[in-house]
C-alpha cells in the first residue's frame, strides 16, 4: 500500500510541475516542450509525462489545442487555482530548474507556440492553409491562402514558422506605403 501512496505523490508532483511550467512560460507550451523538460531533468519518462498531461486534461486543469501534429496546452482557471493551493509541494530546486529552462528557451518556445498553421480540404477540392501569429491572446497576422495540393499545403505550413516575420514585415510595409 505504501508504494501506491508514493506513486500517487509522484504523479501529483508531475502534474504540478506541468502547471508551474505553464504559469512561468505565460504562453501555451507544446507537448514536446513539456516532455523535453521533464525527461531531460529525469523527473519522469515520456509515458509519465503523457499520463500526467492526460490526467490534467481529464480534470480540466489544462486546455488542449491540437494543430496538425502538435498539441499545445494552457492552464485553465481551475488549474491556476490548483497550483496556487498546492505549489508548496514543488521543491525550490524544481522551481529553479523550471525557471531556468523557461528563461533560457523562452524565445524559441514562444516562437514555436505562437506561430501556427493548419489546413483543410475545401469544397472546391483545394486546400485552405490558415497561418497566423499570436501574441498572448491577440493575433498579429492571420492569413488564409488556397493551394491546389495537400503537398503544397504541408509545405506552406512547414515554412510558415521561419517565414512569418518576413511576411508580416512585407505586408505591413506595403500596406503602410503612401
Amino acid at each position: 500500500m505504501e508504494g501506491v501512496a508514493v506513486m500517487t505523490d509522484a504523479r501529483t508532483l508531475y502534474k504540478l510541475i506541468i502547471l508551474y511550467m505553464l504559469r512561468r512560460a505565460n504562453f501555451p507550451l507544446t507537448n514536446a516542450q513539456i516532455t523535453e523538460f521533464m525527461v531531460s531533468k529525469e523527473y519522469t519518462n515520456y509515458f509519465g509525462v503523457q499520463e500526467a498531461i492526460g490526467d490534467l486534461i481529464e480534470a480540466k486543469l489544462i486546455t488542449s489545442e491540437r494543430l496538425r501534429n502538435t498539441s499545445q496546452y494552457q492552464a485553465s482557471i481551475d488549474g491556476e487555482n490548483t497550483l496556487e493551493y498546492f505549489s508548496y509541494m514543488i521543491s525550490d530546486g524544481i522551481k529553479k530548474d523550471i525557471d531556468e529552462f523557461v528563461r533560457e528557451n523562452a524565445f524559441s518556445m514562444r516562437n514555436e507556440s505562437s506561430t501556427k498553421s493548419d489546413y483543410i480540404l475545401t469544397e472546391n477540392k483545394e486546400y485552405a492553409v490558415h497561418c497566423w501569429v499570436q501574441e498572448g491572446r491577440e493575433s498579429l497576422i492571420d492569413l488564409t491562402i488556397n493551394v491546389p495540393t495537400e503537398g503544397e499545403a504541408e509545405q506552406v505550413c512547414a515554412n510558415w514558422p521561419s517565414k512569418s516575420q518576413e511576411i508580416y514585415k512585407f505586408v505591413l510595409e506595403n500596406l503602410l506605403e503612401g
